[in-house]
């Protein structure tokens, strides 16, 4: 029997391998392709119930206790609304730096948006690096994200919908930036102030990215675990991440990778329906940073998207309060976005 005592490292070593990097930046899929008759397999189907189970659980969990989370929010620890707000309208810039990096560095690598993707048709490779620049410097950004969800839907007929669901959080940026814009630290607040989002569009952006990133994890929990394990086997044998044998649970690979899959879907589900979302969020963030010492940049560059998302989500308390001051940073927060009368030459003399 497994003792009590090993249950929690097994448990957290399983949150390591889930929060892992994208098999396919480093292992190529083309030998493994995707069977659903693996995933109809007792093991893989019975750990998609487990996920879904438990989070039906958490979900009457957090029913019961109001829609309240464990995790205090900021002001609890002292920060001020004025201070929040200011945090709040430095998050697009943040975002924007996050997901324009690994945007700019693949393009330039002609690869649609991740490593594994290979851009299919030239000059694709000059739109992708426009849009990054736009993103980065906050240059017509709303343009820039319907160019960004334009090139995620052309992405599932030139390289299949299998890659494009699994990068679905670019088409969770690209609706964050459709109805949020760049906020105060753009050039857009400066130039073109008139093309930046009404008030009632920015309360769309928040849940928009949640739910792209969520689709993301739920997408990849299948296509590089419990709907293709001969290609998360393969991928484990290059890089020996089943660490439960170093506290000396004899965990099969298999059942390692099973287990870690339905980890992976549980956070992506938890994501989707908004249930614990900031405890959720802190412990993928913890996780996600982990496999920094075991793979390369590769990971640090393209995971960077991720690690902002979910710092946005770590501080962000659903509710009318959080909306007020979400609004109230964007638009009057630092640069202000409100009309200033025409400067007007002094009569000489």
């Amino acid at each position: 029997m497994i003792r009590l005592n090993r249950l929690a490292p097994a448990v957290l070593l399983l949150l390591f391998s889930s929060a892992g990097a994208h098999k396919g930046w480093f292992l190529n899929t083309d030998a493994y392709p995707l069977s659903w008759s693996l995933f109809l397999q007792p093991l893989p189907l019975g750990m998609t119930m487990l996920a879904l189970l438990a989070v039906a659980g958490l979900a009457w969990v957090q029913r019961r206790r109001g829609g309240v989370g464990f995790l205090p929010d900021a002001e609890h620890f002292g920060a001020l609304p004025s201070r929040l707000s200011a945090l709040y309208a430095l998050m697009p810039l943040l975002l924007g730096i996050h997901v324009a990096v690994p945007l700019a560095i693949n393009a330039m690598q002609r690869h649609l948006f991740v490593p594994d993707v290979p851009l299919p048709l030239s000059l694709l490779d000059l739109f992708e690096l426009g849009i990054a620049l736009a993103l980065f410097f906050g240059i017509l950004t709303r343009y820039a994200a319907l160019a960004l969800a334009l090139l995620w839907v052309l992405g599932i007929f030139l390289v299949g919908l299998r890659p494009m669901l699994e990068n679905a959080h670019f088409l969770g940026y690209a609706a964050f930036f459709f109805f949020a814009g760049r906020g105060p630290i753009s050039v857009d607040r400066i130039l073109f102030p008139r093309l930046e989002p009404g008030p009632h569009l920015l309360r769309r952006a928040i849940p928009c990215l949640r739910i792209g990133i969520a689709l993301s994890l739920i997408a990849v929990a299948f296509t590089e675990k419990l709907a293709n394990l001969p290609y998360a086997l393969a991928f484990l044998q290059k890089f020996p991440l089943n660490f439960v044998h170093q506290i000396g649970i004899p965990l099969s690979d298999t059942l390692f990778l099973v287990g870690a899959g339905g980890v992976e879907l549980g956070i992506g589900l938890m994501l989707l329906f908004n249930v614990f979302t900031r405890e959720i969020s802190i412990l993928a963030w913890v996780f996600f940073n982990l496999t920094l010492s075991v793979f390369d940049v590769t990971e640090l560059i393209n995971h960077l998207p991720f690690y902002a998302a979910m710092f946005l989500l770590i501080i962000w308390k659903p509710g009318e309060r959080s909306e007020e001051l979400w609004r109230g940073g964007l638009q009057n927060a630092l640069l202000p976005l409100g009309t200033e009368a025409p400067a007007r030459n002094s009569p000489a003399g």
